[in-house]
This record gives C-alpha cells, sequence and structure tokens, in this order.
C-alpha cells in the first residue's frame, strides 16, 4: 500500500504534470474545483498528505519526512518534473519539496501561507474536536453540534465533518487528530534551507487572508528569490 494516498486526473499521457497539495484537517477532495481547471492542460495528480484522507498516519510531523513521503510517491510513478499547487500546510509542504527537489520542480504555487512561523490559530478547532467524543455520538449533526461549542462559523465545522466518516459502527476522523495536537508547534514552524529555490514561485494571497503579510516578504526572497505574490 501507497503511503500518500493519491488520484491522477489525465485525458492525455503527454502533457505536463501539476500537483495539488490540501491544506490542514483536508484531504484531496478540498481542491477538486481547483483540479478541474487544469485537467484540459496537465495531468493532474492530487495527493492527501500523510496523516490525512486515505494517507498513512505518522508516529511524528515533520515538513521534510512529509516532503520525503510525496516525493517518492512521485519516484514511484516516474514523473521526472512537475508543478506544485500547495494550499496552507500543502503549500508549506510544497515549499519544503522545492527546496529539496530543486530539479523535480518546475513551477511551485503558493496559496495562502508564507515560510514563517506562525502563533496557534486553530485553539478553537481543537477544543471543538476534542469535545466530539466518538464513541458517544451517533450522528453527524451530534458531532456538529458538540463541534459548534467551540467552532462558531458553519463553513468550518462542515469542513472538519468531511473528514467524519463511520466505519462498522465506529465513527472516525479522516485526519490524525492525535497527531496534529501533539505536534501542532512543529506543524506551524517555519521552513528551513540552506539553499534556496531558484525556480518561479507564485504567492497567492486571499483579499481579506493575514497568513501572507508585507512582513513576511523577507523570508520569502530568502528561500525564493525568483518568486512574485498576487492577491486574489
Amino acid at each position: 500500500m501507497d503511503s500518500v494516498h493519491y488520484q491522477i486526473h489525465s485525458n492525455c499521457p503527454d502533457k505536463p504534470w501539476i500537483m495539488l497539495i490540501h491544506g490542514l484537517f483536508g484531504s484531496l477532495d478540498n481542491l477538486s474545483a481547483l483540479r478541474r481547471q487544469f485537467t484540459g492542460t496537465f495531468q493532474v495528480l492530487s495527493v492527501d498528505l500523510p496523516d490525512h484522507g486515505k494517507s498513512v498516519f505518522t508516529e511524528s510531523f515533520g515538513f521534510v519526512q512529509y516532503a520525503n513521503h510525496i516525493t517518492e510517491l512521485v519516484n514511484s510513478l516516474k514523473i521526472k518534473q512537475l508543478s506544485i499547487v500547495g494550499h496552507s500546510l500543502g503549500g508549506k509542504v510544497a515549499m519544503q519539496i522545492a527546496l529539496n527537489q530543486h530539479e523535480l520542480i518546475s513551477h511551485l504555487i503558493v496559496i495562502d501561507i508564507a515560510p514563517v512561523r506562525y502563533i496557534a490559530r486553530h485553539n478553537n478547532v481543537f477544543q471543538g474536536l476534542n469535545n466530539v467524543v466518538l464513541s458517544d455520538i451517533t450522528s453527524r449533526k451530534e458531532a456538529d453540534i458538540a463541534l459548534s461549542k467551540y467552532v462558531i462559523e458553519s463553513s468550518t465545522r462542515q469542513f472538519l465533518l468531511k473528514s467524519l466518516y463511520n466505519d462498522n459502527g465506529l465513527w472516525k476522523w479522516r485526519f490524525n487528530f492525535d497527531l496534529l495536537e501533539k505536534d501542532y508547534v512543529k506543524l506551524s514552524s517555519a521552513i528551513n534551507s540552506a539553499q534556496p529555490y531558484m525556480g518561479p514561485v507564485l504567492f497567492i494571497k486571499g483579499e481579506k487572508s493575514d497568513y501572507l503579510l508585507p512582513e513576511h516578504r523577507a523570508a520569502v526572497v530568502q528561500l525564493f528569490p525568483n518568486s512574485r505574490s498576487r492577491i486574489v
């Protein structure tokens, strides 16, 4: 079994490759709308990050470890070069892959994240998830009610509930909640590399997002000198 679960969407083996990597608590389905924008031009490789979706659950988080898992998948598929689009945590992992494997990555697109350390931003989510006692709930609605005590935004709750599933009468999360909670400080940390990635990089910032700010520019340029940014 592959350690990284993936899907390939292509109607022509001669097209270039592009890989899509989702964010924290998500899965490859989260970027399906974006995937549809690329399938006419690229062979699209969508992946579940380790500890997410149907990928392997690990014992310790690390950007390098995650990058290695995904690079091993790419190599096993005999892909010589590809572009990457990464969102949120997936953006940080994508940056680490590019920094580690310069020749493998032709273009890098990073959505709403910088290679910097962030303060804790998901405390309410962890509180909400801890409030969902999986052994006690009997429906998704009950899980939603438990989440709502700490997670006010309905859209965020619905996003999280996409990863809730019933396995022979037992409710489970598709993400490795225990690991993500334990190592949250690690996944909020900065990306490091002795050598910059010299290829083209596009950082995309949501108009109302505060994950990619002017004060992050120095860290971005240090690791990605040939980068540009765009607000959408």
